[in-house]
């Protein structure tokens, strides 16, 4: 069975721990065709060897074969800290899903799922996770622990997102960001899901984006879209009836009437966000909901190492 047909018969049953199971299972599964050959074996027990570390913990037998210097990792040690937010705001509930859609085919439900499918990595390497969820009030936060009784609460959290009815509500990503930063006392992975549709001055929300990196922590930002609608506005020209749905405000328009303006300013500002963050040193990852799991996936090991 195809892993397409897999997500389908799965996602029927609205079980979020199996779903994610199995698209972390098909990923690793794949790895050996992929330029990450040989990591899937290797990364659970070591990590990068760094210049400037003591070299007593370097696995020389590895070095033999793979030609690179990584450290051994104890159970002693502390692994990685990863910090999740989910941006839950009202715009993040776009597309609207009709019957039969699968719930990850709109932006909170694609978040959800790609947490989960990280939360699902990470506890495979007894990494401690957070979680924190935020709208236009701080709705959820949990610290960093890597027990299988907290793993099982997120997700629970997570589902309960899911679960919730759509309500009209509007952004403060900028001051939960703040707040965000602020409670992460030890260094971490900071991996964020939103839309950045932030009202008011776009400089301060890459002020609190920048917040986030204090204290040497790795930042990544999954900006989330339906790149189909929102990046390239595919409307047929018939009369539409636009509602945000942070604020209600509505407006009626013909598509063809606004398009060129719409997407001359909308790739505007993902340029302006993808130079801000490289400025910041900040991982920029623009993903559609329309996309498949493996470039969260990918994206998150390949700054993992980089994380060391």
């Amino acid at each position: 069975m195809k892993l397409d047909a897999q997500l389908e018969k799965i996602s029927a049953f609205s079980h979020l721990e199996l779903l994610a199971n199995q698209i972390v299972e098909g990923f690793i599964s794949g790895m050996h065709k992929s330029p990450f050959h040989g990591f899937s074996s290797e990364f659970a027990e070591h990590k990068v060897y760094n210049p400037g570390e003591s070299t007593k913990n370097i696995d020389w037998k590895l070095y033999a074969r793979t030609d690179r210097l990584y450290s051994k990792r104890y159970e002693e040690e502390t692994n990685l800290r990863c910090h999740l937010i989910i941006d839950n705001s009202g715009s993040m509930h776009y597309p609207k899903l009709k019957d039969g859609q699968l719930f990850y085919e709109n932006k909170i439900g694609f978040s959800v799922l790609a947490s989960a499918v990280l939360m699902d990595l990470l506890k495979r390497q007894r990494d401690a996770v957070g979680l924190s969820v935020y709208s236009d009030t701080y709705e959820y936060y949990a610290p960093e622990k890597g027990s299988g009784r907290h793993h099982r609460m997120l997700l629970d959290k997570l589902e309960g997102l899911l679960a919730a009815p759509t309500v009209a509500k509007p952004t403060d990503t900028t001051t939960f960001l703040h707040q965000i930063a602020q409670k992460m006392h030890r260094r971490s992975m900071i991996i964020l899901f939103t839309d950045m549709f932030q009202p008011g001055e776009n400089e301060a929300l890459f002020d609190a984006l920048q917040h986030l990196k204090h204290d040497k922590h790795k930042v990544v930002l999954f900006h989330v879209i339906d790149k189909k609608t929102e990046f390239n506005f595919d409307f047929d020209n018939t009369p539409r009836k636009f509602i945000d749905l942070e604020t209600g405000e509505q407006v009626n328009l013909f598509s063809e009437n606004v398009r060129e303006e719409y997407e001359k300013q909308v790739a505007a500002y993902f340029k302006k966000v993808e130079e801000t963050c490289m400025q910041y040193r900040i991982k920029y990852a623009p993903v559609s909901v329309d996309e498949k799991f493996e470039k969260i996936l990918t994206t998150y090991l390949v700054e993992k190492q980089k994380f060391g």
